[in-house]
């Protein structure tokens, strides 16, 4: 046993350096990552370079733990703000949206392959969830800045609905397993049992997101103990959970959105130390994956399995999106984008372990059905994300180009943090703009050397500035620092052609163009309207609908509140050339009433 230690390190170390470098390639040509890392651990399996590995119960106990890191990040990482503005319609999505979607898949399972309506609900179950680890890494680390709205919403959805999923897996596995040994399912009992397992998660989520905050603030360990700390306390939280027949993985997600929200000491180094361990965790869920499955053995099951996928991608998630959203106020353009980013990862291929290690008839259909259904869902969505939220005018427009900065930790300090910028070209300040005094600059670094800001004179591009600010300042900073961005062309489509005092009455829309408004309080202000449809906090590209317009924020403060706004008329429509040609006429005389009201105002100033 001892002669294997090197050579397992050797592997196993070296197959995660090839996923990280082959990384590079995904990003070069836009690939999806996590396809590159089931990849990598396919070519290295039995069917590729010949490393065997079928232990169905090491690969779901790990991928468990793995998953386990994964959603304290993603709940970490998540701001209230943003939970309270999506909560509603993810939380549909991650109950009654894995219902409709298991459902119709068992439906298309039941048609194509040989199973029973037991067997076939269970595919569907192991179906039924978007997997949170391959949404999270295509929606952030694709760097793609897609309204806040829309995107809280596939996040929050997607770490919610795993323990919907994993729960029905489990039900239907011993409905498989025991059949009616045990009387079969109760509706009332099994309603009982899920109420139970979410509840004992939220539990244990707020209870250890309270423990961690605790121990992270009041003790005083070695700097870099703290990310340690906080890792065993989330583990800690999952088993516990899951020991006393709760959801560990629901728990876990609560812990970390708990513990993410509140003030942590050291907090710059947990969120970094966290980005890595979920990257960590991610490649060894793949390339363990990738190891346990036999390609050889797709061929016979990949008509099916495809068709499956295409139901999924097709008819199953689009339903299932627009059934649940119907009672929310999400524009046609956000639905068809939450109805198609419906990615399926690993959990998907985590829950098809479950009857391989239980041992139940068709165990490995599963788990080539689904691994065959997750390579589609990469293929097909990991491609298309970006191409369709700009096509559907859900990419905000930047309005800051490139920032270099890096943020530093001060010791004993909750009100103020050092930042460091580096100066690009073009650039406010590079041009000659001064930095504010409020954001007290105290070094600069210009070609390796040291000197006062005082001394410094004109910042050049490549000089390295540090300074002390407010951490509610850096959005103002960033503007200062980063190069002028290059808007799109269609900015005024985006963000509306004609820009609206948002401190104006609602009222004033309805009759200067339509808007379909309430007008019971004429005090109302655009900004309180636009805010309280919005879920009490707007984000810059969010929109309201106004019957034949669209109100859209452009610029918010600190707080949420809307201080600068578009009003967008035939909103999410394709435009064809008549359509254009009207747009151009409109803007055409909004230019000219700016033009000759500007005049008038500096007539009357005159006089």
């Amino acid at each position: 046993m001892l002669d294997l230690l090197y050579p397992a390190i050797l592997i196993c170390a070296g197959l995660i350096m090839i996923a990280i470098f082959t990384s590079l390639l995904a990003f070069r040509f836009g690939a999806p990552i996590l396809l590159v890392f089931l990849a990598v651990g396919l070519l290295a399996g039995e069917d590729g370079l010949g490393l065997h590995f079928d232990d169905a119960t090491t690969a779901y106990v790990v991928g468990n733990l793995a998953l386990a890191v994964i959603l304290f990040d993603s709940g970490f990482q998540m701001r209230l703000a943003s939970l309270r503005q999506a909560a509603g319609p993810a939380l549909a999505l991650a109950t009654v949206g894995v219902l409709v979607t298991a459902g119709l898949i068992a439906l298309a399972t039941h048609v194509v392959l040989p199973f029973s309506w037991p067997e076939s609900l269970l595919l569907g179950a192991i179906l039924s969830s978007t997997d949170a680890a391959a949404l999270f890494f295509l929606m952030r680390v694709g760097g793609t800045p897609i309204r806040e709205r829309v995107r809280s919403t596939l996040e929050i959805e997607s770490g919610a609905n795993d323990p919907m999923a994993i729960f029905l897996t489990i039900t239907l596995v011993e409905l498989i397993r025991f059949g009616s040994a045990h009387g079969g399912i109760s509706i009332p009992g099994l309603v009982l049992s899920f109420v139970r397992e979410m509840g004992l998660g939220v539990v244990f989520g707020l209870i250890g997101g309270f423990l961690i905050t605790k121990m992270v603030n009041r003790f005083n360990f070695e700097h870099g103990l703290y990310p340690v700390l906080v890792l065993a306390a989330s583990l800690v939280i999952f088993a516990a959970a899951g020991e006393v027949e709760g959801s560990g993985f629901l728990a876990v997600y609560v812990a970390g959105l708990y513990a993410g929200n509140r003030p942590l000491k050291a907090k710059a180094t947990l969120q970094r130390f966290q980005e890595g361990m979920t990257w960590l965790a991610q490649i060894i869920m793949f390339l363990m994956l990738g190891l346990l499955a036999n390609p050889a053995r797709f061929a016979m099951i990949a008509l099916p399995s495809v068709l499956i996928a295409l139901v999924l991608i097709f008819i199953a998630r689009p339903l299932a999106v627009w059934v649940c959203l119907w009672p929310f106020r999400f524009q046609s353009s956000e639905r068809t984008f939450i109805s198609w980013v419906g990615l399926r990862g690993a959990v998907s291929i985590l829950l098809a372990i479950l009857p391989l290690a239980e041992g139940i008839d068709h165990s490995q259909t599963y788990f080539n059905v689904a691994f065959i259904v997750v390579l589609t869902s990469l293929l097909v969505h990991g491609w298309t994300i970006t191409p369709l939220a700009t096509r559907l005018g859900l990419v905000i427009p930047p309005k800051t180009g490139l920032v270099e900065r890096v943020e530093l930790e001060l010791p004993g300090s909750a009100h103020h943090e050092l930042v460091v910028y580096r100066i690009v070209g073009n650039s406010p300040v590079a041009l000659g703009e001064r930095v504010p005094r409020w954001a007290r600059p105290s070094l600069v670094i210009r070609k390796g050397q040291s000197m006062r800001y005082q001394y410094a004179g004109r910042l050049q591009e490549g000089d390295y500035v540090y300074l002390f600010a407010a951490p509610r300042y850096t959005r103002l900073l960033d503007r200062l620092f980063g190069s002028p961005a290059r808007l799109a062309a269609d900015d005024d489509d985006f963000f509306g052609a004609f820009v609206i005092d948002p401190t104006k009455p609602v009222a004033g829309l309805a009759q200067a163009y339509g808007a379909q408004v309430p007008t019971a309080d004429p005090e109302l202000t655009i900004s309180r309207f636009m805010a309280d449809r919005l879920g009490g906090r707007a984000e810059v590209g969010d929109r309201v609908g106004c019957g034949p317009v669209d109100l859209v924020v452009r610029d918010t403060d600190d707080e949420g509140r809307v201080i600068s706004a578009g009003l967008a008329l035939e909103p999410q429509a394709v435009v064809g050339p008549t359509m254009q040609t009207v747009r151009a006429l409109l803007r055409v005389a909004v230019r000219i009433r700016q033009f000759f009201g500007g005049k008038a105002k500096g007539s009357r100033a005159a006089q």
